[in-house]
């Protein structure tokens, strides 16, 4: 009998914040998280010492996901950034470390966790209401018959993933190709509920970003071997399909844990390459002119069709059947049986089509609600960066659509609302003391932690030493440049605010970020009419950034009311 190791006790440490360890694990991972947001935040190389791909990337999902995080209260934070990423996309970095300063800010207050946890809540919901109030000065509602404002929300997160890349030219050209790509999804007649179809990235790596483009429908690869065989295709009406998901490969590996019962000198073979032949005998019966299937089509069976000039496609693969089923109006066919006809669908047109050194099927369908856009870039890395990119670009496209605003970037909206915060508690602080059951010197140290970490996200913009302003008119963001003059007119220093809207120009006053600031009420900035004719705003998605308001002050609150983390060591 083997020698059985002695259970060891679990580890029970209580007041986790309060040790030195602790604060400084959570201080490197602010470190890393702050030093990567935004357009200039700086790149980060994710590797392990065993060997393995290397991640170049300043992105919350990808960092995340490669770093190893040990301490459970890491892992909370990291947990809860990357749900909230699994279902936003976007504003990630602005969760992390958001919730990293609201821990390390009210600790600095010495208040009860009890005491923190209610006024943070309460300030949420401040800051949740306004946000979605009609005065809110920092939210534009989106006008979907004009593509500007849409424009510069997609421009504006394709700005901040630095690892792409990319030129002021590809910038622009792949943020006009991502929201064509989305509007093709958009279907032309909706009824009662509107479903959107889909965008699938098909990568040509080794060329030019300036060469990416967007086809309507589906491109398929195929060898070229395989394209000379199936033309010329010719046909005046539409194109009949059959949809497989089951294999026509002719083996056994789906009949299950069954036994199969063959009898005496019957090849097992040759019958179910009889059962392949009677399949396509239906097929072509049915005319049918493009069988595509998700596995493998049997040779024999492959030459049946194309001697009775039918395309067989097969190893399309999963990750293109719904969009494929979207496209065709097919119902994918799962056995080797007799085939109903409503399983058929059909596509408007078939053509081939070369980009680079690859070649493809186009696809062309009679609704173009699924598209595919052909991404192009330099290498591996940045592909990956870019592909990821324009995957959360969509993704906000579709959050806009069920929600039709956007919210100011560039820092602009987290000192836009400190400064009303801060204006609220300073003029209605009875209802909140009478509410939260607080004493007004607690509501002040609690504000202030509540407000710094909010600009300290929009201070974490600023990469290269410059100073950061706020206004006293609006509460916007303005960033300077390093070693500015000591004393400075900054409207001649300054030009436009972080998101654009704001010219230096007008009357205002101006306060260091790092300073106490007076408590005055934000003025909205300039009617929306204007907003709609400007070209270069920086934008961020409501729906992301207000789910990523909630989760970084509620996993704050969380971590704060930690009194004991117990870890079993066995």
């Amino acid at each position: 009998m083997s020698r059985l190791e002695a259970k060891k006790p679990s580890l029970c440490k209580s007041e986790p914040l309060t040790s030195e360890k602790v604060r400084a694990t959570l201080c490197v991972l602010k470190g890393i998280l702050t030093s990567s947001y935004g357009p200039s935040g700086r790149l980060k190389q994710v590797h392990n010492g065993l060997g393995g791909c290397v991640c170049t990337t300043s992105q919350s999902s990808a960092l995340l996901s490669n770093l190893p995080v040990t301490h459970p209260i890491l892992k909370i934070l990291t947990t809860s950034t990357k749900n909230h990423v699994s279902c936003f996309s976007d504003c990630g970095l602005f969760t992390a470390i958001l919730c990293c300063n609201l821990i390390e800010n009210v600790q600095r207050t010495g208040l009860t966790p009890t005491t923190v946890i209610k006024l943070n809540q309460h300030l949420l919901r401040l800051c949740t209401s306004y946000l979605k109030s009609e005065s809110c000065g920092c939210r534009i509602p989106v006008d979907f018959s004009s593509p500007q404002t849409l424009l510069c929300l997609v421009r504006s997160i394709v700005t901040s993933k630095p690892a792409c890349m990319l030129t002021r030219e590809e910038t622009d050209h792949i943020s006009a190709l991502v929201l064509k790509a989305f509007l093709l999804t958009i279907p032309e007649n909706t009824k009662d509920r509107l479903i959107l179809g889909k965008s699938i990235i098909v990568p040509l790596k080794g060329h030019r970003v300036l060469d990416s483009t967007v086809f309507p429908g589906i491109l398929i690869e195929v060898s070229e071997v395989q394209l000379m065989k199936i033309l010329p295709i010719k046909k005046s009406d539409a194109f009949k399909v059959a949809l497989f998901c089951a294999s026509l490969s002719g083996d056994l590996s789906d009949t299950g844990e069954g036994t199969v019962v063959v009898s005496s000198g019957v090849s097992l073979e040759n019958a179910v390459l009889e059962q392949l032949l009677n399949l396509g005998r239906q097929l072509v019966s049915d005319h049918v002119d493009l069988v595509m299937c998700q596995k493998v089509i049997h040779p024999s069976l492959k030459q049946f069709l194309n001697m009775h000039r039918v395309i067989a496609i097969d190893r399309v693969g999963v990750a293109l059947m719904e969009p494929l089923s979207k496209v065709t109006g097919t119902q994918p066919i799962g056995s080797l049986g007799s085939i109903s006809p409503s399983s058929y669908g059909s596509v408007k047109d078939l053509c081939p089509a070369k980009f680079g050194f690859k070649h493809f099927l186009h696809l062309i369908p009679n609704e173009a609600i699924i598209c595919s856009l052909l991404l192009c870039n330099r290498n591996d890395t940045v592909w990956d960066e870019l592909k990821l990119t324009c995957q959360t670009a969509l993704h906000v496209l579709q959050l806009t659509i069920k929600e039709p605003c956007v919210l100011l970037g560039g820092g602009c909206t987290e000192t836009h609302l400190a400064a009303y915060i801060r204006h609220k508690t300073c003029n209605e602080p009875e209802s909140i003391l009478r509410d939260n059951g607080c004493t007004q010197t607690q509501l002040q140290l609690l504000t202030e932690a509540f407000c710094r970490a909010l600009e300290s996200v929009a201070g974490s913009l600023e990469h290269d030493g410059g100073e950061v302003l706020t206004d006293m008119k609006y509460g916007h963001c303005w960033s300077s440049q390093a070693e500015s003059p000591s004393v400075v007119n900054w409207p001649d220093l300054l030009s436009r605010c972080g998101c654009g809207l704001c010219s230096s120009q007008e009357e205002l006053g101006w306060s260091f970020l790092k300073t106490p600031p007076h408590p005055t009420a934000p003025q909205t900035c300039l009617p929306h009419e204007a907003i709609g004719s400007s070209n270069n705003l920086t934008l961020d998605c409501f729906t992301a950034k207000l789910s990523g308001l909630q989760v970084a002050v509620e996993t704050a609150n969380l971590i704060l009311d930690l009194s004991y983390v117990i870890e079993d060591k066995n």
